[in-house]
């Protein structure tokens, strides 16, 4: 049986009443379908079932119009959070014109941010001011999920001692983000300072043999600090997706 429409719904629903259907029998078959056809795009209404939060929805190569199309969709046919990330300025006009305003941070923007349950503490942490923008799409990102992480900024390694006078804070984390440029040394050092789950994420900050942050991305991959995970150049959202991973998978949910 595929859910697609009401009936089959109702049918999947009367199958678990009579016990033909077993309750996580059907909690698989919802996990499948549906999704929203809005011409230019398929919504993924049933993403949360499967991966614990809504389809984000990625700026770039998108019109001011497929935005508002596909963020309406969210809204009207699910209860949970709507992210947006890398927006333009057409784009934001059009997306607070349509649906108000939004929670921002940078050229992020949520709508319905769920309320915090993780307890435990989460640090963002970055090595320069130029990465914040970086940082703010991966805050907001984990807000979409429910996690509000501390901040800590400016703290890279040319100035260890910054990074020295927050060390507390550092080894009584659960999970650390850090977000570097350059030549990405940070990670290392935090992942050799934590014992709990690092993400590292390099970002395109830096002069030429940065290489759009290529030499952050490698030196990260290469760290003697083991068990350092590393997102792709720039992906906030993806460092904040995966920590929610792991604290949701640590809590025994789904």
């Amino acid at each position: 049986m595929v859910v697609v429409d009401a009936d089959s719904l109702r049918e999947l629903m009367l199958a678990v009443a009579e016990g033909r259907v077993s309750p996580d029998d059907a909690m698989s078959r919802l996990a499948r379908l549906p999704f929203g056809d809005v011409g230019d795009a398929l919504v993924d209404h049933h993403r949360h079932l499967r991966q614990g939060a809504p389809e984000a929805v990625y700026g770039p190569g998108k019109s001011p119009e497929q935005c508002v199309q596909i963020v309406t969709e969210l809204l009207m046919h699910g209860t949970g959070p709507v992210l947006v990330t890398r927006t333009t300025d057409d784009q934001r006009k059009a997306l607070e014109a349509a649906h108000g305003a939004a929670l921002m941070a940078h050229t992020s923007m949520l709508w319905r941010a769920p309320s915090p349950w993780y307890t435990g503490r989460m640090l963002v942490v970055s090595a320069g001011t130029a990465d914040v923008p970086v940082v703010d799409e991966c805050l907001l990102a984990l807000r979409a999920h429910g996690i509000e992480a501390q901040r800590v900024t400016d703290v890279g390694v040319a100035g260890l001692h910054r990074l020295l006078s927050r060390v507390d804070d550092v080894m009584a984390a659960d999970l650390v983000i850090v977000i570097a440029g350059m030549e990405g040394a940070l990670a290392s050092v935090i992942g050799g300072l934590s014992g709990k789950p690092v993400i590292a994420v390099p970002t395109s900050v830096g002069y030429g043999s940065g290489l759009d942050g290529v030499t952050a991305l490698l030196a990260m991959h290469a760290t003697c600090a083991n068990g350092v995970t590393v997102v792709g150049i720039d992906n906030g959202y993806g460092a904040a997706c995966a920590a929610a991973r792991i604290v949701r998978a640590a809590r025994g949910s789904s």
